[in-house]
């Protein structure tokens, strides 16, 4: 484990933030915009978001680079955009943030799949290295791979990261599967503990798919098998569509009656991912300083 996240959860569970995507939407995203491209484009909306997080307590916020990757800003005839828009996305947060919080760059898949020959592994390799290359230039505090679905996918971004010389904590989604406990490739925590930490992570974890009540289990899981710190983003529930509308049903009262069971699984990071906002973040923080 990197001395850096091993300082920082010493003192107990660290809050992280919530989602970005919903976020940006709410400030005027458009249907087929890339949400990343913001960066250069609105930067100032980008901080918004960042700085409000910060204001709720997070310690730890992200970055709006989830997507800025080679192959999904190629479909938005961003490609030759990479290194601008990680490092921008990297300096909003770090100014949002300032001295309250630590910013962890995201990276997130790539959108191709190995399984299907899409893309081969030397060439996500490549795609990986050249983000991290980008995210590292900036100066983040840590890396966060995230929201990945293949294991194997996660295991090629987590070790590009790695090369940076950057603390990297890397999560899967786990809602596949009849108890909602593998990821869409079958992989379960523990076969997913086992790859990452071959990879040489510095901490690992879950996000997204499910509400948190489903990441209680699955903290647990990868508990017992891992002193490593665990990383905890859950969804606000299951989304529903809404006069074509996504919506999340569960507020932020009923998504913190679960954080201390969650942090009694072994959760070492909690935050939210989709649909969750500044007020779960702010209520998840009082659960914590409560314990």
């Amino acid at each position: 484990m990197h001395a850096f996240i091993a300082d920082l959860i010493k003192g107990g569970p660290v809050l992280t933030d919530g989602s970005w995507g919903t976020q940006i939407i709410k400030r005027g995203l458009q249907p087929r915009e890339c949400p990343d491209s913001w960066n250069l484009t609105h930067p100032d909306r980008v901080e918004e978001v960042a700085r409000e997080y910060v204001d709720a307590g997070s310690r730890v916020i992200l970055t709006n680079t989830f997507g800025s990757n080679r192959y999904v800003l190629g479909k938005f005839g961003l490609a030759d955009k990479v290194a601008e828009i990680n490092i921008r996305g990297v300096e909003i947060s770090r100014k949002a943030a300032g001295a309250r919080a630590r910013v962890f760059a995201s990276m997130g898949p790539s959108g191709k799949m190995l399984l299907t020959r899409d893309v081969t592994e030397d060439d996500l390799r490549e795609a990986f290295e050249e983000q991290a290359r980008a995210i590292a230039e900036a100066a983040p505090d840590a890396i966060v791979v995230e929201t990945m679905m293949d294991l194997a996918e996660a295991r090629i971004a987590a070790a590009a990261a790695k090369q940076t010389g950057l603390p990297v904590l890397a999560c899967l989604v786990f809602d596949a599967g009849k108890g909602r406990d593998r990821t869409m490739m079958g992989n379960t925590p523990e076969q997913a503990v086992e790859v990452l930490s071959s990879a040489g992570v510095d901490g690992l974890g879950a996000n997204c798919g499910q509400g948190i009540e489903g990441f209680i289990p699955i903290c647990s899981r990868m508990r017992s098998v891992t002193a490593l710190p665990l990383w905890m983003k859950p969804n606000a529930g299951l989304p529903e569509r809404v006069d074509g509308q996504t919506v999340y049903r569960t507020t932020a009262a009923e998504f913190v009656r679960f954080v201390p069971a969650l942090v009694q699984a072994g959760a070492n990071f909690v935050g939210g991912c989709c649909g969750t906002e500044q007020t779960f973040i702010r209520e998840i923080g009082k659960t914590l300083n409560s314990r």
